[in-house]
């Protein structure tokens, strides 16, 4: 059966210096590997790509090892299971796992889990059932701890984190303040997600001003998904006891003068502020409690989730590098082939 099936894949050929390119990245041509005893062969169906892909194309030390050179890329995928030597899994299945960037994943049945795609469309399990919605409940709720009549901004808000930190934090009864960089995804935040106000940092000419505004009792939590310049202005305006989660720093990941900027610890002294880095795998052992809020509040229709999908596998370096653009609304997805009916 292999034999008849074409697997393409996608390798890490250099690593990248500043913004990554198409010359960083090979596509190849390999052949579909036997499944093995305890093994089935998945194809992808939905391939997840992410900022934090970006640290793992450089070698400098991390939370997570670099990926190798001239190997294929490794992420959150979706996929159907077409054969299977194991117990634990059939053909039909659905599953999720990181996976290979490849057409066809050959692996054992244990590193990867089957999911119900009568509770959500099978894409929702890399987003508001995956990586990011987990994210976003655990870096909100366990480190920014909200508490009702609390203001929490959130940059990034529009990306496949912030929007649903943004709509978790209304679920705790506070108040929501989004930043993003463009109008439509203002409006987005405001109108469909509910936050109570939301700043365009491209076009707002005094950002500090803008922020003031939109937060006349200071900031409680801020939830960074970018670093920079925004994050700057937002420390001015912490309140005693603010909580600071940090995810992630876009803006930064593809500099090559470094990261600078105002020194902010005489701030979190003054402020007696927390501020914590963290990661999903901390939370690893709590991952089921997490997929049952977030299944919970996505049935009862508190959370809404929204996708930017980019259709085939030869577009996927074209999605990874969007991602620096800032044209993704919610997360965003590959989709690289149907699932069987």
């Amino acid at each position: 059966m292999n034999q008849q099936l074409k697997n393409r894949q996608i390798l890490l050929k250099t690593r990248p210096v500043g913004l990554p390119t198409d010359q960083d990245f090979e596509f190849k041509e390999i052949p579909v590997a036997e499944a093995q005893d305890g093994q089935v062969v998945v194809r992808t169906l939905y391939l997840s790509v992410d900022p934090y892909m970006r640290g793992r194309m450089s070698d400098a030390k991390s939370y997570i090892p670099p990926f190798n050179l001239n190997e294929a890329i490794a992420g959150g995928i979706v996929g159907e299971v077409v054969e299977s030597k194991s117990d634990l899994l059939k053909a039909g299945d659905k599953i999720i796992g990181m996976l290979g960037w490849q057409l066809y994943n050959t692996v054992d049945a244990k590193t990867v889990r089957k999911i119900d795609d009568s509770i959500a469309p099978v894409s929702a399990y890399l987003s508001v059932l995956g990586l990011t919605g987990l994210t976003a409940y655990f870096g909100l709720l366990d480190i920014g701890q909200p508490k009702e009549g609390e203001t929490v901004v959130v940059s990034g808000a529009a990306g496949s984190v912030g929007m649903f930190v943004g709509q978790i934090a209304k679920i705790k009864g506070t108040r929501v303040v989004g930043i993003a960089g463009t109008d439509e995804k203002c409006d987005y935040l405001k109108n469909e997600l509910g936050f109570d106000a939301a700043i365009n940092y491209k076009t707002t000419k005094n950002l500090d001003e803008a922020l003031k505004a939109a937060c006349p009792n200071g900031v409680d939590v801020y939830f960074d998904n970018v670093g920079g310049s925004i994050t700057d202005s937002v420390m001015n305006l912490l309140n005693d006891y603010a909580r600071i989660p940090l995810c992630g720093s876009i803006s930064a990941y593809n500099s090559t003068d470094g990261d600078m900027g105002p020194r902010i610890f005489t701030k979190l002294i003054k402020t007696r502020s927390l501020i914590k880095g963290f990661v999903l795998s901390d939370y690893a052992s709590r991952q089921e409690e997490g997929l049952q809020e977030l299944g919970k509040w996505l049935s009862d229709g508190k959370l809404k989730y929204e996708e930017t999908i980019v259709d085939g596998f030869d577009n996927v370096i074209d999605a990874f590098l969007q991602l620096f653009q800032g044209t993704n609304l919610g997360k965003m997805l590959v989709k690289v082939s149907d699932a069987d009916k």
